[in-house]
């Protein structure tokens, strides 16, 4: 007795409640992860300056790096009336002039890729606090860095894998897609 396995609705148009779960849970990484900086180095200036550092990096990578140049090379960069995943697609076409759509799987390549620095963006946090709370335990602390692991758990095994890559037009190209092995569902 064999399973058919049955393809994924690709989306051209994002509902906009997966927009905002996946924007939701990466501010709130984000966010709680350079709270969790600034508070695991007892809000001393290094602590403040290693967390802005960290907030700035962060956002700029996703929200102004990402628009800039991942964007213009995704298929929903051309499609009329589209809504990907981040809707950043949005801001590109604003933003950007269209690039070229062989450019696209070229985000997972090289060191300073976009795909290394956004999981960057990720880890940093986690493994500050983590360092943090080797230095300065505190529950709250602990907590914070829980929640910021839990956020990531949720994007790689949910988010990722039934919201937003399942249904991406852009998932016969991307190398997120391909080394989930849903490239072709």
């Amino acid at each position: 007795m064999s399973k058919k396995r049955v393809k994924a609705k690709v989306y051209t148009r994002y509902p906009l409640s997966s927009v905002l779960i996946y924007n939701v849970t990466t501010v709130l990484h984000f966010l709680l992860g350079g709270f969790g900086i600034i508070l695991g180095y007892n809000f001393s200036w290094i602590a403040y300056l290693f967390g802005s550092l960290y907030l700035a990096f962060s956002f700029a990578e996703m929200y102004v790096i990402m628009p800039l140049t991942v964007c213009p090379n995704c298929v929903y960069y051309r499609m009329n009336n589209s809504l990907c995943i981040s809707g950043l697609n949005v801001i590109s076409k604003k933003i950007a002039k269209e690039g070229d759509l062989k450019v696209f799987p070229k985000r997972a390549e090289g060191l300073f890729c976009h795909n290394n620095m956004y999981i960057a963006a990720l880890l940093i946090p986690i493994i500050a606090m983590l360092l943090a709370l080797i230095l300065n335990f505190s529950f709250f602390l602990l907590a914070i860095l829980l929640i910021v692991l839990g956020l990531l758990l949720f994007r790689f095994l949910v988010i990722f894998k039934k919201i937003a890559c399942i249904h991406c037009a852009a998932k016969k190209e991307c190398p997120n897609a391909r080394s989930m092995g849903i490239s072709n569902t």
